[in-house]
């Protein structure tokens, strides 16, 4: 008898998966923008209950963030057929989510197991150091891992401090941000367009100068800020985690050679050509994604395996803050499905208005303006997808955004580099630094108290590179 309804059900999943493969795309211009309500519910979720139920949500955000999914998913599953409310949901999770995660994973625990140890004291000068070493290595090993790598030591360093929010919120501005936006390695957004045929380089050649100016601004501007507060408030009289070995040492460097092996297979992904493509209920999945998936689990696991105990212990290494990274942004990556779909409809959809702002009356893009809505948009969105689509709305012509319309390729790309770090969820890193800073007991502002700082900052930063790079 289990055997039949076995087979029955075998039967009837097999006799959908034609359907959900050709509801693999839809059109969202027939969409109502009342699709873009579980978005905003789940970012005001992540915004309002941390200040208004704040044991409720440390305890049930995984929860919360599936009850706005399943608010999204269930209607539309009613409304527009089971197929189609799948489709979306396997590309979501095989095209998007699951590589996603199996990238910061890889990165979160690599990092985690670099201790970096030495008699360190945050100091201005040693803080606004270690901030201007990890916007370099933002853009060769990534926002993630720089962020991964760096985020425990300035801590530690740190944790002496009467106020230290500011710093980790100025490093979410600098290393989790703006300092990836010179190669494809940097941030996720970039690497799309190396995907789609830009230059590995061109976005050093074309935006540094943009990429200099914020980075040099945000760098004075914190150590003038980290000065005032260390004269007016001073340190602790203990130092919580005293280390008094001389000098700067390394302990799990063999997990740098990992963190090189995770390079890699992100490059490896991005250059590799094949033809092999599994169809997977419409979703394709190519040999070079899985290989590289393959390979990051991989290098997870053997991090794991050849990380000295004592090494996770000193960094206080723990899965809590990748744990809410990967149920906040399950949820953001299933309820965002109708938000870009609709964007992605361009003049003809819900959201046509923005779309239309970006061309001149001449018919020609406005450099200005995509970097705004470009920008705007990667704030409370993914920034990868939104580079997407106001690249395909540029053209989507690698070779003539190049050259002909160069300075609109770099006002999208420095866009969505630069203001992801305007909210929590502007990029990835930015949640995961806030929960390790959190976890080591750091007071880390609100939602919209970390807005305030990158509206005081930021903003007026990006109003003035817009009047210098893009008019």
């Amino acid at each position: 008898m289990k055997t039949n309804t076995a087979l029955r059900a075998a039967l009837a999943f097999s006799a959908l998966l034609p359907s959900w493969a050709m509801a693999a795309d839809f059109d969202g211009s027939t969409l109502s923008p009342l699709w873009g309500v579980p978005f905003a519910g789940l970012l005001l979720s992540i915004a309002l209950m941390p200040l208004l139920a704040p044991r409720f949500w440390h305890h049930h955000y995984g929860k919360v963030a599936l009850a706005w999914a399943a608010a999204f998913l269930l209607p539309f599953a009613a409304i527009h057929g089971a197929g189609l409310a799948g489709a979306q949901l396997v590309h979501a999770a095989l095209a998007e989510y699951i590589p996603f995660i199996i990238l910061l994973t890889a990165l979160f625990t690599v990092a985690g197991g670099i201790h970096i140890r030495g008699n360190l004291h945050g100091a201005p000068r040693l803080n606004t150091a270690i901030l201007a070493i990890g916007a370099v290595l933002a853009s060769f090993m990534g926002t993630t891992g720089a962020s991964m790598l760096l985020i425990r030591p300035l801590i530690r360093a740190n944790d002496n401090r009467v106020h230290k929010a500011h710093v980790v919120v100025f490093f979410i501005f600098i290393v989790s941000n703006v300092g990836g936006s010179l190669t494809p390695l940097g941030d996720p957004p970039l690497f799309l367009g190396f995907l789609k045929g830009v230059e590995f380089f061109w976005t050093a050649r074309h935006i540094w100068p943009d990429t200099l100016f914020v980075l040099g601004s945000l760098l004075v501007i914190f150590y003038l800020l980290d000065s005032w507060f260390y004269r007016k408030e001073g340190v602790l009289p203990v130092d919580p985690t005293p280390d008094t070995r001389p000098g700067i040492a390394f302990e799990g460097a063999r997990n740098f050679w990992l963190l090189g092996g995770v390079v890699f297979f992100v490059l490896l992904s991005g250059i590799w050509k094949s033809p092999v493509v599994f169809d997977v209920v419409g979703t394709p999945v190519g040999l070079p994604g899985i290989v590289r998936d393959l390979g990051l689990v991989a290098i997870t696991l053997l991090s794991l395996q050849i990380t000295a105990p004592k090494v996770h212990a000193d960094n206080q290494f723990e899965w809590g803050p990748m744990l809410e990274v990967a149920k906040l942004f399950a949820g953001i990556f299933l309820t965002i499905i109708p938000v870009i779909a609709m964007l992605k409809a361009g003049t003809q959809g819900p959201f046509g208005a923005v779309v239309a702002a970006v061309t001149r009356p001449d018919g020609q893009p406005d450099p200005a303006m995509y970097f705004w809505a470009t920008g705007v948009l990667s704030s409370f969105l993914d920034n990868a997808p939104t580079y997407l689509v106001f690249f395909n709305t540029a053209g989507g012509d690698p070779v003539a955004l190049m050259t002909t319309y160069a300075s609109t390729l770099a006002a999208i790309s420095a866009g969505a580099v630069f203001m992801g770090a305007n909210t929590y969820i502007g990029n990835a890193p930015n949640l995961m630094v806030k929960a390790i800073a959190e976890s080591r007991g750091v007071k880390m502002p609100s939602f919209f108290g970390y807005m305030a700082w990158s509206i005081a900052i930021l903003v007026p930063l990006f109003v003035i590179n817009t009047f210098l790079f893009f008019r």
